[in-house]
């Protein structure tokens, strides 16, 4: 099923743009329009299952769709991208390559082609000279493909040696630049890529960002996330402090809504808490290997990144919704409203999940017994029996594709609001005193609950509102 997809503003002013010394050739708006990040699109650089051909192409033509005018080609479990690095890529793997380079050039999309290095990588003597070369020998087979903007990422290494990497990127880019004089943009990406990171506790630079930000080339763009790996947002004076210690606008590398650290659970939300006003040279939105559940907040990455400080997340989100599933879109959001927050003790993003469950129940249980009063029960039940029949309708009606990406959740949520309806009926019981009713009801939710708990590792949504729910009645005495 094709999705219809809204016309778009054309763009059609070419301007060269000076970013810390970057000369970046962007796409910039029409007298008039509001300023737009000059470099925005996709970074395929998550952790797990690769996306395939067919994926990669339909996020080109999105890209192009949305205005985003980038794609990074960055898989961590593409062998020849990382643990093999210096190995060519075999034939059919480079015609797919090729195939996608086409697709890009003809979406107007910079297909930015990345090899992440640093597991292994020497920087002096004989093996220092050997990785060099073989570098330039990837990077031009790339190039005769068609590709002229380029990447070397050093993230997530054991290595802390940012002169020596700094030093190679140097030298790579400017070997680059002297063998193809059409060379477009280089990219990097630290070891230390986010702020705390960067910084001692009294806010100096650490010894690798000291010597890394100190030999890089002003040519190459230095991308990071922000305060953390995963942060909840970045502020204009975070933003401001990261670019200080670079001497120089840092691009961001945004991980939502990827979630190959928590695959159970899907990212459905918008983007949200990113700068405003502050210029910043380019943004890339890192999604799940679920690539068509991605285009949500995709979407919404794409209206924040063309309009910053106009950016209104709900509206972004509901259009995108709209666009993407059609006559399914109000079912579609009920669902993903209850899968927008990702956290654990090292990330935290993403809108709360279901707000509007959580008010009611939270409303019903307020004063308990004497604030459930029926107005509140019926609230409550409404808002699970719709939730329970935009599951269903969803198990029916969607693409095959998106719904096998989200078949583990719809059925988990189906789990969840089942034993929500549970927990409506006990706490019925108890505040008309039924006794036999009550015990009865209370062995069901506490086994519909176990059974959620089970299937956490396949499907996982809604933790802070359906979940909860089923949790606080079960604490009631």
């Amino acid at each position: 099923m094709r999705m219809r997809m809204p016309k778009m503003r054309r763009w059609p002013q070419i301007r060269r743009l000076a970013a810390g010394g970057l000369a970046l050739l962007v796409m910039m708006p029409a007298a008039g329009e509001a300023a737009a990040i000059p470099l925005r699109g996709v970074i395929e650089g998550f952790y797990g299952t690769p996306w395939q051909e067919a994926q990669r192409l339909d996020i080109l033509d999105f890209c192009r769709a949305h205005q985003l005018n980038a794609y990074i080609y960055a898989p961590k479990d593409d062998p020849w991208h990382r643990e093999r690095w210096r190995e060519p890529y075999p034939v059919d793997k480079l015609q797919d390559l090729a195939q996608l380079v086409r697709r890009a050039k003809a979406d107007k999309v910079r297909f930015i082609f990345a090899v992440s290095p640093g597991l292994d990588l020497s920087f002096a003597g004989e093996a220092g000279q050997k990785d060099r070369a073989a570098m330039l020998e990837k990077l031009s087979r790339m190039y005769e493909l068609g590709v002229r903007d380029f990447a070397i990422f050093f993230d997530d290494i054991k290595d802390r040696d940012g002169a020596g990497q700094a030093a190679f990127l140097n030298d790579i880019r400017r070997d680059m630049a002297a063998r193809h004089k059409d060379l477009g943009i280089f990219l990097t990406v630290p070891t230390e890529y986010y702020r705390q990171d960067m910084v001692t506790p009294d806010g100096a630079r650490k010894p690798y960002t000291d010597a890394f930000a100190k030999t890089l080339s002003k040519d190459i763009l230095v991308l990071y996330t922000g305060e953390g790996v995963v942060p909840s947002g970045i502020t204009q004076d975070e933003l401001q402090q990261a670019d200080a210690l670079y001497g120089r606008p840092l691009g961001i590398w945004w991980n939502y809504p990827v979630n190959d650290y928590m695959e159970s659970k899907l990212a459905l939300g918008p983007v949200t808490d990113l700068p405003r006003g502050r210029k910043i040279p380019a943004i890339f939105f890192n999604p799940m290997k679920y690539e068509a559940l991605s285009k949500i907040a995709l979407a919404t990455g794409a209206a924040y990144a063309r309009d910053p400080q106009n950016y209104d997340p709900e509206r972004a989100w509901q259009q995108a919704i709209a666009e993407q599933y059609g006559p399914l879109h109000e079912d579609m959001a009920r669902f993903a409203d209850h899968s927008q927050h990702l956290e654990n003790d090292w990330a935290k993003i993403g809108r709360p999940d279901g707000e509007a469950l959580r008010q009611k129940t939270d409303a019903l249980l307020q004063d308990w017994p004497s604030g459930a009063t029926e107005e509140r029960f019926a609230a409550a039940e409404e808002e699970i029996q719709a939730l329970s029949a935009s599951c269903r309708r969803l198990q029916l009606k969607l693409p095959k594709e998106v719904r096998n990406e989200c078949r583990p959740q719809l059925l988990q949520f189906r789990r969840i609001l089942a034993a929500d309806e549970t927990a409506l009926a006990l706490l019925r019981a108890k505040k008309a005193g039924q006794s036999g009713e009550r015990l009865a009801l209370h062995r069901s939710l506490r086994a519909q609950y176990r059974s959620i708990k089970e299937k956490e590792g396949m499907g996982r949504l809604s933790e802070t509102s359906g979940v909860a729910f089923i949790e606080r009645v079960l604490a009631l005495p």
